[in-house]
């Protein structure tokens, strides 16, 4: 297949046709909103019956994303937005081979929530993780599903609660991270080429749906859960519309804790 590329993603088989490629394209901030989220969905829709052996997902520019639109997240549109992530996140945690992620830079918000729903990470010493949605009075949903996959319990409700980035060898520590390599995305192949193109790529595909098939169910319940309790009752608060509408004015927000 030939290289393609939207004014956001670029998409091409790679290693004979059995490493479907997906970039990231539009740097430097490689921003998750709705056009990104569509061409990823599109793209893992198109590949889903394809005898793949796995999927390396990187990012164009110094930074895998700074997250997702943060105008996207206001109280008129934040419901279409959940609803397109989350159908994203869901449709890569069935995809029926490895999805492998390398990340430079920042890894933010909804970019890194795209990342945990893929498989194993592989990070650049400089990279930077975190969930900093509660600093603008909201709370990142997908990851308050996916990080307790990840890493302990405690772990998670620190990235959650506090807003904070840590550094790739923190994140290798903790079990965020597969592995720390100056080059992620020549460590992410070299990793395919040792221990997944080898494989039956039906074999995979049964060893994925094994894997996850318990979670998988798990989170579809969650998602729901979290995207209800998000527009239901966050949303109807004024401090998480004062937070989106502070960061976006450049200005510090003013909290009522209400």
């Amino acid at each position: 297949m030939a290289d393609t590329a939207s004014a956001c993603l670029r998409v091409w088989l790679d290693r004979e046709g059995a490493l479907l490629r997906l970039r990231l394209n539009r740097p430097k901030a490689n921003i998750c909103d709705a056009a990104m989220i569509s061409a990823l969905h599109a793209a893992f829709d198109a590949h889903r019956t394809a005898p793949l052996r796995g999927v390396l997902l990187d990012a164009e520019g110094p930074h895998f994303s700074f997250g997702a639109s943060v105008e996207e997240h206001l109280a008129d549109r934040c419901a279409a937005m959940l609803a397109s992530l989350h159908a994203l996140i869901l449709a890569m945690a069935e995809f029926p081979a490895p999805i492998l992620v390398a990340v430079r830079g920042q890894c933010l918000g909804g970019g890194l929530e795209i990342a945990l729903a893929g498989g194993p990470i592989f990070a650049a010493p400089t990279a930077q993780f975190g969930q900093p949605e509660i600093k603008l009075g909201v709370f990142a949903p997908a990851a308050s599903c996916l990080l307790p996959w990840r890493v302990n319990v405690a772990a998670a409700e620190d990235l959650l609660f506090s807003g904070r980035s840590i550094a790739a060898p923190q994140a290798l520590a903790l079990g965020l991270v597969q592995a720390v390599a100056d080059d992620p995305e020549a460590a992410a192949l070299a990793y395919f080429d040792e221990h997944l193109g080898p494989r039956s790529a039906a074999a995979l595909a049964c060893a994925v749906a094994a894997a996850r098939g318990s979670r998988v169910r798990e989170l579809r319940a969650r998602l729901a859960e979290v995207e209800r309790l998000y527009l239901e009752r966050l949303m109807s608060t004024h401090d998480a519309n004062e937070g989106l509408a502070a960061f976006i004015a450049k200005r510090a927000p003013q909290w009522q804790h209400r």
